[in-house]
C-alpha cells in the first residue's frame, strides 16, 4: 500500500547523499576523536571538517559550535547555563515555546529563583515584540535572558529574528533562538543578525537522528554543560558522535545550497495543498500566520467539530498518511496543544499539521485528499457535496 509521509517538522527521512557521506566513516574510521594516534588523529580531522561547514552555514567562526545530542540538549544547555554561569535572574519567553524550552525555564524558576515573563500571543501565533520592549525598558537592573522559537513548530508561525535581535542588543539582554524548524530552511547568520545562542537538530534537515548542535556566541562563555572528559573544548563531555556529526554536516551543507530550489517546491506544494483542501472540505480553516512570516514548511489545519474527530488522526494513518496533530515530539496518545490553547484556537475542532519536504510531490497531496474525503465525518463531506 502506498503510504504518503507528511510528517517532516517531527522528522524527515535520512537523504542517500547523508548515507553516502557516513558510510566511509562508519566502515573505516573507527578511532576516538580525543586519542592522540594515527586512528584517533583522523576521527578528530573529520569532526572539526564537519564543525567548520556547520559554522560556514550559519555565518559563525569554528569555535563557537559545539556539537550535542540534538535541539533539546542545545536548548536545555542555552537556558540552563545562561542562568547558572551568566549571571541570569529574568528570562522572558512564549507560551507557545517548545515542551523542552518550557520544561527548562520551569525548572530554573523553581530551582534558582528566576523570574519568568511570559509574552503575550495573538490568534496567529505571534509574538508581541512590542511588549518585549516595553518589558526591557521598563525593568529594573536584572539580568535578563530572552528565549524564542524562530518558528513553531505546530503552526508554523515565525518571529522577526532581525527584530528581535536588535530589541535585546538596545537593552543589553541575552537572546536564544531555538532554529531546530528554520536551519537549513531559511537563512541564518549569526554576523548579521547576532543572537547569544541559537539551536539546531539534523534530523529537521535530512539528517540522522541524535545530533544536534548548539552555537554560542563567544561574548557569552559558559561552563560544561555535562561532566566528563574533554570533549567539545571542555563544554560537553562524553565521546563525540561522529558519524551523526558527519551527517549533520553534510545534511546542512546540502540544505544549504539547496535551499531555494527545495522553499520553492515545497511552497508551491504546500499552496496546492491549501487550494485542494479548500475546494474539497466545507469548513476547512487554517491556523498560524499563512500570509504573513510563516514558517513554509507546515499547513496546520483546522477541521470542523465532529464526535469522530479524535480517531481522524489515526484514521488517516491506516489509509496511508503520515501526518501530526499538533506537535509530534510528546509520541503515543494524543494531548491538548499548549499552542492551540494559547492561541485560542476552537477546541472542539480537530487540528492535523501536515509538513512537508522537497521529497513530496503533488501527486502524494492528491492521494491525501482522497483519503481525507474517506475519513473526514460525513456531515462535512454532505455539506461540501451540497455546496457544489
Amino acid at each position: 500500500m502506498l503510504r504518503v509521509y507528511l510528517d517532516n517538522a517531527a522528522t524527515t527521512p535520512i537523504s542517500e547523499e547523508v548515507i553516502d557521506a557516513m558510510l566511509p566513516v562508519l566502515r573505516g574510521q573507527f578511532g576516538n576523536p580525543s586519542s592522540i594516534h594515527a586512528e584517533g588523529r583522523s576521527v578528530r580531522a573529520v569532526v572539526e571538517s564537519a564543525r567548520k561547514t556547520v559554522a560556514q552555514c550559519i555565518g559563525a567562526s569554528t569555535a563557537e559550535i559545539f556539537f550535542t545530542s540534538g535541539g533539546t540538549e542545545s536548548n536545555n544547555m542555552a537556558i540552563k547555563c545562561a542562568v547558572r554561569d551568566l549571571g541570569v535572574r529574568h528570562i522572558i519567553s512564549s507560551p507557545t515555546e517548545h515542551h523542552c524550552g518550557l520544561h527548562a525555564i520551569e525548572t530554573v524558576e523553581k530551582n534558582d529563583g528566576v523570574q519568568v515573563t511570559w509574552l503575550p500571543v495573538n490568534s496567529l501565533g505571534r509574538v508581541d515584540l512590542d511588549a518585549l520592549d516595553r518589558i526591557l525598558t521598563e525593568q529594573g537592573g536584572n539580568k535578563t535572558l530572552v528565549s524564542l522559537m524562530h518558528a513553531n513548530n505546530e503552526i508554523g508561525t515565525m518571529v522577526d529574528l532581525d527584530r528581535l535581535s536588535r530589541i535585546c542588543r538596545e537593552h543589553g539582554a541575552l537572546l536564544h533562538t531555538d532554529t531546530v524548524q528554520t536551519v537549513g530552511h531559511f537563512p541564518i547568520d549569526v554576523q548579521k543578525t547576532p543572537v547569544n545562542f541559537l539551536s539546531g537538530a539534523a534530523h529537521k534537515f535530512h539528517g540522522p537522528k541524535g545530533v544536534g548542535f548548539i552555537y554560542i556566541n563567544s561574548a557569552s562563555p559558559i561552563k560544561p554543560f555535562i561532566d566528563g572528559g574533554a570533549q567539545e573544548r571542555n563544554m560537553r563531555g562524553g565521546t563525540e558522535n561522529v558519524y551523526g556529526i558527519v551527517g549533520q554536516a553534510k545534511a546542512l551543507e546540502l540544505a544549504t545550497a539547496e535551499m531555494e530550489t527545495r522553499s520553492q517546491h515545497i511552497i508551491d506544494l504546500r499552496n496546492y495543498m491549501k487550494n485542494r483542501l479548500m475546494e474539497s472540505i466545507e469548513d476547512v480553516s487554517f491556523l498560524g500566520d499563512l500570509d504573513g512570516n510563516c514558517l513554509y514548511t507546515v499547513l496546520n489545519v483546522s477541521f470542523p467539530p465532529s464526535p469522530k474527530n479524535e480517531l481522524l488522526l489515526l484514521s488517516l494513518d491506516i489509509a496511508g498518511v503520515s501526518a501530526s496533530g499538533g506537535s509530534a515530539c510528546s509520541s503515543g496518545a494524543e494531548k491538548g496543544s499548549h499552542v492551540l490553547e494559547a492561541i485560542g484556537a476552537d477546541p472542539m475542532r480537530k487540528s492535523i499539521r501536515f509538513s512537508f519536504s522537497h521529497y513530496n510531490t503533488r501527486e502524494e497531496v492528491d492521494f491525501v485528499i482522497e483519503k481525507l474525503k474517506t475519513v473526514l465525518p460525513q456531515r462535512a463531506m454532505a455539506e461540501s457535496m451540497a455546496a457544489k
